[in-house]
């Protein structure tokens, strides 16, 4: 059962917050390093091609493995060290994610760089659910939102600050540097997070029949299913944006852009915690930030030949982008609160498989003939239809699917915050 630790009545004073909140960052400090992992060997391709001696179509499949494998270790290993230590298992899954990249940095040859991407997007993948469940447990319900939106914004922030500058560092001196970098980044978390990560209450020990209901759960897969649209449609056309800008607005230098982009990340993502907490919607933010992404992305076409417009534009879809799954981690725990850090890890599993799929189909569809100024409407089409899912889940009337887990929470910290 997905329980929370015990709390005075007066809720958390200030030098018991104060210590709960660096706890939360260093879980966040792993997440920062997540997104970095994540996104910057898509900048270090050229480099890693040049000193395998490979090509860059080849090199690309770095990027594949890590995301296939977060994507599949994500549910997969949350699901099977479910009852069992979740402080074993997180700091375990930041130790394999750390050891891959230093793997990585060391690899002499294409395969065990190839292995070694494969080992770090698992432990990735893993600690992702489980740190954003770990959050969740350390701090009261009123709370829950800003602890989500601390993860959420550490992985933000390492994809907006960290992929320039692990870029501009494998410049100097080569792209292992910036694999060195993610091995430390990685250590300092892990190290921090085994003297000061309290014990977490184990999660209930799901059979194979139920993890299987958590994939199928009527409530559970339309949010799931909502967050793998919204990444198809955000995370996907990110990957095309230099040829939408150039095709649309004659745009060459894209890095001013980018980083409209990233900022937005960084805001949005903070800004959502707070607000879910205050507001206590959940769902309404949702289709809120959704609406934002269709009509940024819709509009980006039309304003990519003015750039503060077009800035704008993607500094809300950014913003959307990445705020979007503070809500959607939120819903799912009041939803399923008993199986926590597996619906978190199937809706982290979706984000990344969205991304995957929709750069395949940008890609595919580039190559089809379709004019690139075109890849935003595609975009918006697929973030309306995910508004439309979204918008459908929550007005049906609930369902039981038999007696619902009730979370474990003292009675001093009041009822839950419904959506």
């Amino acid at each position: 059962m997905f329980r929370l630790p015990s709390l005075p009545a007066t809720g958390i004073g200030k030098e018991t917050g104060d210590i709960t909140v660096r706890k939360v960052l260093l879980l966040a400090l792993g997440s920062f390093a997540l997104g970095l992992d994540a996104y910057v060997m898509a900048g270090l391709l050229p480099a890693i091609a040049d000193d395998t001696g490979t090509t860059v179509a080849l090199a690309g499949q770095l990027v594949t493995a890590f995301t296939l494998a977060y994507a599949v270790s994500a549910p997969l290993f949350a699901s099977l060290l479910a009852g069992r230590r979740p402080r074993a298992a997180l700091t375990g899954a930041l130790a394999v994610f750390t050891v891959a990249n230093g793997l990585t940095a060391l690899a002499p040859t294409f395969g065990l760089l190839l292995a070694a991407r494969v080992a770090a997007g698992a432990g990735a993948g893993l600690y992702a659910a489980l740190s954003t469940a770990a959050a969740a447990a350390m701090v009261p319900a009123a709370r829950r939102g800003r602890a989500l939106a601390l993860i959420m914004g550490g992985m933000s922030t390492g994809t907006v600050l960290g992929v320039p500058l692990g870029v501009l560092l494998a410049g100097h001196t080569g792209w292992r540097a910036t694999l060195w970098l993610l091995t430390a980044l990685g250590a300092v978390s892990l190290a921090g997070l085994l003297v000061l990560l309290p014990p977490l209450p184990p999660q209930h020990r799901a059979s194979v029949r139920d993890r299987l209901a958590a994939v199928a759960d009527r409530r559970v897969a339309p949010v799931v299913g909502v967050s793998f649209l919204a990444a198809v449609a955000s995370l996907g056309l990110y990957t095309y944006l230099a040829p939408v800008l150039a095709a649309a607005g004659g745009v060459h230098g894209v890095t001013p852009y980018l980083w409209a982009w990233g900022l937005g990340g960084v805001l949005g993502s903070a800004a959502a915690g707070p607000l879910v907490d205050r507001t206590g919607r959940a769902p309404r933010l949702v289709a809120v930030v959704l609406a934002l992404i269709v009509a940024a992305q819709a509009l980006l076409p039309a304003l990519a030949p003015h750039a503060v417009a077009a800035g704008l534009a993607l500094l809300v879809w950014g913003a959307g982008g990445w705020a979007l799954q503070v809500p959607q981690q939120h819903r799912l725990l009041e939803l399923r609160p008993d199986r926590g850090p597996v619906v978190l890890a199937l809706n982290s599993s979706a984000l990344y498989l969205g991304s995957a799929v929709g750069s395949a189909l940008g890609g595919a569809a580039l190559s089809a003939g379709l004019a690139p100024r075109a890849l935003p409407l595609a975009a918006a089409a697929v973030a309306a239809l995910g508004l439309a899912g979204h918008a459908f889940a929550t007005s049906r009337p609930r369902r039981d699917d038999g007696p619902r887990p009730t979370p474990a929470l003292p009675s001093t910290l009041g009822d839950h915050e419904h959506s």
